[in-house]
């Protein structure tokens, strides 16, 4: 992928936001270059709205910041495919460019844990994207909104969760070209397959990350109110380690089962990293941290080193932040009962859980947290 191809799509992408009858051109750029990993599919507003139902509220899905969600079928080879339809809200320039934003980066980049962009609309005012329905809805329905008749997560499903979204995240930090910075790391955006295969969604507000000797990306404060990273939240200066921290939260929540900001507990409890801080640096105390759902069925150890990771992504410091990479690396024993980890022989000497947890401390040498 070339800069010169990101040029022509923002191109493209301005074009459309000004109302350009010319709304096939950033569909025409995509498909132009060799290294998009994918090519979305051009609706006709009366295609997507037939699919729904006209919109139906039965339809409805969800509703967000950006627009309302809704299930659909569309013709496709020998069958009806089911999908996610967001009719983006039209609110001016703002709406266009975070339309755009998706268009571009779902275009671009394919990983298992990215959700598929399956095709839009922008035909005349109308914004519409079409993704794969993922038949779970999103990690928020199962871990913070749960009914008094739903089975909470149990532990090694949520760490499987949290290493799925820690890989789509180094994908996006690590192997993507340029890289790109997600921005908006939460539960709510973390959508779940009917194997509760977790897939990142909604990137209206992913950025291309810097460039060339740049540190930073400097932009307007967006996001969620107790996902930001403190640093990105007080300067603007955005870079992939806004998303570790955003990761640290979202890795809390599971552990933990609260929210990252719940107004209806007691004001001490109301913002979930404030909370858990000093409970993190007493060990006696750690056993309070983890969801009481969970009613004890979890690996002591295993809690001790989740929270360790959970920590070390939560530093104030950005520098002293792991990467994703390590993170991942943690995690993807952590996500396995002791009786499915395979050890190596390079590794048979020591527990390779343990071995993981302390291989990303020793890269976080700052984390305030005693194993």
């Amino acid at each position: 992928m070339t800069f010169s191809f990101i040029f022509k799509v923002h191109k493209a992408c301005f074009s459309i936001c000004a109302g350009s009858s010319r709304c096939r051109n950033l569909r025409n750029q995509i498909l132009k270059v060799g290294s998009a990993k994918q090519s979305a599919r051009l609706f006709t507003f009366n295609e997507l709205h037939a699919a729904t139902e006209g919109f139906k509220a039965a339809c409805l899905l969800g509703e967000g910041g950006f627009g309302k969600v809704y299930k659909g079928y569309i013709d496709s080879i020998n069958s009806k495919q089911a999908v996610a339809v967001k009719k983006l809200n039209r609110k001016g320039m703002q709406g266009s460019r975070e339309f755009c934003a998706e268009v571009i980066m779902l275009s671009l980049f394919q990983h298992p844990n990215l959700v598929s962009l399956v095709g839009y609309c922008a035909e005349g005012e109308q914004r519409v994207l079409v993704y794969e329905y993922m038949a779970s809805g999103s990690l928020e329905d199962h871990l913070l909104d749960i009914g008094p008749n739903q089975q909470p997560l149990d532990w090694y499903t949520r760490m499987r969760i949290a290493e799925g979204a820690a890989k789509g995240l180094e994908y996006l930090h690590d192997v993507a070209k340029p890289a790109v910075i997600y921005r908006d790391f939460k539960a709510s955006n973390i959508l779940l397959d009917s194997q509760f295969t977790p897939k990142l969604s909604d990137f209206g507000l992913a950025k291309l990350g810097p460039t060339g000797d740049k540190s930073h990306v400097s932009t307007r404060v967006m996001g969620t109110y107790g996902y930001c990273a403190p640093e990105y939240a007080c300067t603007g200066k955005l870079t992939k380690m806004s998303d570790v921290y955003s990761f640290g939260v979202v890795f809390l929540e599971l552990i933990t089962g609260r929210r990252a900001v719940d107004e209806t507990k007691p004001e001490e409890e109301q913002i979930l990293v404030s909370w858990a801080q000093p409970l993190l640096k007493d060990r006696s105390k750690f056993s309070l941290i983890a969801d009481p759902l969970l009613r004890g069925n979890f690996p002591v150890k295993g809690l001790h080193q989740a929270l360790a990771i959970a920590a070390m992504c939560l530093n104030e410091e950005a520098d002293c932040r792991p990467v994703m990479s390590d993170v991942v690396l943690a995690l993807e024993h952590l996500s396995k009962p002791r009786n499915e980890v395979v050890i190596d022989d390079e590794s048979k000497h020591s527990p390779v859980q343990l071995t993981n947890v302390q291989s990303l401390k020793r890269r976080s040498s700052k984390a305030e947290l005693d194993l």
